[in-house]
């Protein structure tokens, strides 16, 4: 499987986080929060790399109320594909959490999650991930089902992010897409002084 890199180069005056996100043209529905997928601070004339493979996986956390800021650290992180291992539920049994029934029985190209008649609302949320971290999320509710199906799009953004924070990424300023082109697997991103994105490929 390739493996894919964003090297970032911070050639700013300013000192921030470097984050990478996704946006899924496909969501579960319209509370599916994006989230901080990769994320890492920089100081000015710095550079670092994210590097990732397109392995997906059922993730989900204690959140509470799901809202713009808070943070999805994940307390079970379960590997899945788009057409084998596609499908889970989400119980709670005793007072923990878990996933249960992984099974093949999912429509293929998308991920299911079903949350049991056990999970009680505004309390835990699921989502899925890549190369194993969250990319989306959105709040668990007793009986439902969320279906996903990736398609992703890779964004680039600057400021005060974590990792694992959920994104308004309507509100979020100054944002470039990263475009992978066919058989090219890592992008050169850079934030100018001016504090606008230039992008271009790594050519071997």
């Amino acid at each position: 499987m390739a493996t894919y890199t964003i090297h970032f180069f911070n050639n700013s005056t300013v000192a921030g986080s470097f984050s990478v996100f996704q946006k899924m043209p496909d969501q579960a529905g319209p509370n599916v929060f994006s989230l901080a997928w990769l994320a890492k601070f920089t100081n000015p004339n710095t550079r670092l790399s994210f590097s990732w493979t397109l392995d997906h996986c059922f993730t989900w956390a204690e959140t509470g109320q799901l809202v713009p800021g808070i943070t999805f650290e994940a307390s079970e992180v379960l590997p899945a594909t788009l057409n084998e291992n596609n499908t889970v539920t989400l119980t709670k049994s005793d007072g923990a959490h878990q996933f249960i029934n992984q099974t093949s029985e999912g429509q293929p190209g998308s991920l299911t999650i079903t949350a049991d008649n056990t999970i009680p609302p505004n309390q835990t949320s699921v989502g899925v991930g890549m190369s194993g971290s969250g990319t989306f999320a959105v709040q668990a509710a007793p009986n439902m089902n969320f279906v996903f199906t990736p398609h992703p799009q890779y964004w680039v953004a600057f400021g005060n992010f974590h990792q694992g924070q959920a994104l308004q990424t309507s509100e979020i300023t100054n944002t470039a897409q990263v475009v992978f082109p066919p058989n090219i697997y890592a992008m050169n991103v850079t934030l100018n002084r001016d504090n606008t994105w230039t992008i271009t490929q790594v050519n071997d």
